[in-house]
């Protein structure tokens, strides 16, 4: 199956890789997004978002005149989805005195209905966005159909999710290994005939559930991961054993990995996909439910470490580095940096934060400190909550000169404990109890 025309829906961290990669390998691409803000900065050539080498990709799908951004769709011969499927603000669900979060589709279900006009026979769409299991048969299939075509007979639909590292963007939607799960083994096929247009890695065919449970498995199995590693420094901590220490000693074992413990878990894949399983079975799902408790509690954590360090906090003045959800990306969504900062600020803290990777970046109740300089300058300590690499290349001497801090807090493992004590720092790490 050839594709001339596709229509990718969404332009954020993955729809707006996906369509430009696409527009550099030929394809004529048109990109819809609701954001005028965006459609007119991509039409200038210029982005949104911070992703390494994205920048030259959308630049050269425009002057090569493969791609454009528009506020609706046309018609075209594939239809992708790659829309944000957040968490309900105001909603949870119950069961049996547990409550947990509840994906918000209605950005999935707008876009669904947005193509229902444009759909024609022999069309392909894809779902890319990450949803609860069964969305692809049991929501995406009957939006479509309002069109008075059936799915999987008159028009191909598929899931197939990103598996992408943010900063590795452009280079892992080539490399990696793909999936399609197809409502038919025909869609499949189809699905991997258009990746195949840029994927070398391995495109793997297999049903639309299926893919969809993939997705989520491989983002729920890290979050349980994530909770171990968070629960083994909480123990270190309380039985003064240093748990870095621990964790490479155990890592020597050649059956086990250990991951870092942090200040929490972000983003929008690791600390909102889990919770897709809980939402669609709850009765099986307490491992996945109880991580998910663990590691939205780490920010708790980090502020009682924070207090040992200072004493109590109120009007103390504290340098937040880093509110991105993990190193050396722009990306703050569901950040526990931003947690850790809000639980400071209801202890009375006064905290100025620093973001390297989104200096002009707007979020509530948060203040955001024009440069790393006003951040630190009349600090009591400097709290270290995501290790880009700006912050642990940072040299404690010369930082004495710079600011009043004189007490360090390292969430994150960044820095070295014996190069900030002789700069004359009072140093505290997560997870050591020594």
């Amino acid at each position: 199956m050839k594709f001339q025309k596709i229509c990718v829906i969404g332009l954020g961290y993955i729809g707006l890789p996906t369509a430009s990669t696409f527009a550099s390998h030929g394809v004529n691409v048109l990109g819809v997004d609701i954001s005028r803000h965006i459609i007119d900065t991509l039409n200038k050539g210029e982005i949104h978002i911070h992703e390494p080498g994205l920048l030259d990709e959308v630049k050269k799908a425009i002057q090569s005149g493969n791609f454009h951004a528009a506020s609706k769709p046309e018609e075209a011969d594939a239809f992708i989805i790659a829309v944000p499927t957040p968490f309900q603000e105001n909603k949870v669900g119950e069961y049996n005195g547990i409550t947990y979060k509840l994906a918000d589709m209605r950005a999935v279900i707008s876009a669904a209905e947005s193509i229902v006009p444009f759909l024609k026979k022999g069309n392909l769409v894809v779902l890319e966005s990450t949803s609860p299991p069964r969305t692809t048969v049991d929501l995406i299939a009957p939006i479509l159909a309002r069109s008075g075509l059936e799915a999987g007979r008159d028009f191909h639909l598929a899931y197939s999710p990103e598996r992408v590292l943010p900063g590795q963007i452009m280079r892992e939607l080539i490399e990696n290994a793909r999936v399609i799960g197809g409502i038919t083994p025909e869609s499949a096929q189809a699905g991997h005939d258009l990746y195949a247009t840029f994927v070398k890695g391995q495109i793997i065919q297999t049903d639309a559930t299926t893919a969809e449970m993939v997705k989520l498995m491989e983002n729920t199995y890290r979050d349980v991961n994530i909770a171990i590693a968070n629960e083994f420094s909480r123990l270190a901590d309380k039985f003064g054993v240093d748990v870095w220490e621990a964790i490479s000693v155990a890592n020597l074992h050649p059956r086990v990995k250990i991951l870092n413990p942090g200040p929490g878990v972000g983003g929008h894949c690791i600390s909102v996909d889990p919770w897709f399983f809980v939402e669609v079975a709850p009765e099986l799902t307490p491992l996945i439910y109880h991580s998910r408790q663990v590691n939205d509690a780490q920010p708790h954590f980090v502020v009682d470490l924070v207090k040992r360090a200072l004493g109590p906090l109120t009007g103390k003045k504290i340098a937040a580095l880093g509110l991105a959800y993990k190193p050396d990306v722009d990306d703050l969504r569901e950040s526990p940096a931003n947690e850790v900062v809000h639980l400071l600020q209801k202890e009375g803290a006064f905290v100025k934060a620093w973001e390297p990777f989104k200096p002009d970046a707007s979020l509530p109740g948060i203040i955001l400190s024009p440069t790393f300089e006003e951040s630190i300058k009349d600090a009591d300590a400097l709290v270290l909550l995501v290790n880009h690499t700006e912050f642990k290349n940072l040299d404690p001497e010369k930082l004495t000169q710079r600011s009043t801090a004189r007490i360090v807090i390292d969430t994150a493992g960044g820095w070295n404990a014996l190069q900030w004590q002789k700069a004359g720092f009072k140093f505290f790490r997560l997870g050591v109890g020594k």
